[in-house]
């Protein structure tokens, strides 16, 4: 009997204070002109988030013996610390180290792929896997759904704008509003 009373608090105690039973994925996806290796030329580099995502006002990049980690600030005054996992040609991804965000042990690579309709065109990619903290699920999905559109965004725009100037007076990049989101 007084196992069973152990095995139905534990129960308890884990269906109400226990993180959702799985992990939430969110990500983003936009397609911008330009093939990968041009486009993460512009937005590849660990720190260059600040040139492409609207609420970072600075990044900072440090190294802890072969561990590379960027201190983010954001323009409300936020630092967020992350810390690089790994990298490819065209993509990196990394971990959430110390935030202010409603979310724990989140993992989240951004890439850059080829669009597979047209050559001239990549697609980028964020995704994130995280558990709640702190709010409800919906509230910590909201919130890095957001910070990927206007990242997502952010990086396209700098994309249109090296097309742009790249093409000179040839043309300008198609800015269509595609959301793929998923």
């Amino acid at each position: 009997m007084r196992i069973m009373r152990l095995a139905l608090v534990a129960m308890a105690a884990f269906l109400l204070w226990g993180s959702s039973a799985n992990a939430i994925t969110v990500e983003k996806k936009r397609d911008a002109p330009g093939d990968p290796a041009e486009v993460w030329a512009l937005v590849g580099d660990f720190c260059a988030i600040k040139d492409w995502h609207p609420v970072v006002a600075q990044c900072e990049e440090t190294k802890e013996g072969d561990v590379t980690f960027r201190i983010l600030t954001l323009k409300d005054g936020g630092k967020i610390k992350e810390k690089l996992t790994g990298t490819e040609e065209t993509s990196y991804s990394y971990e959430i180290i110390e935030s202010p965000l409603p979310v724990k042990n989140y993992k989240a690579t951004l890439s850059i792929e080829e669009d597979e309709d047209s050559p001239d065109r990549s697609e980028v990619h964020w995704e994130a896997t995280f558990d709640v903290q702190g709010a409800s699920d919906d509230h910590a999905r909201k919130t890095i759904a957001d910070i990927f559109e206007a990242g997502v965004k952010g990086i396209k725009a700098k994309a249109i704008a090296a097309y742009d100037a790249k093409e000179g007076a040839g043309g300008k990049a198609e800015d269509k509003d595609d959301d793929d989101d998923k």
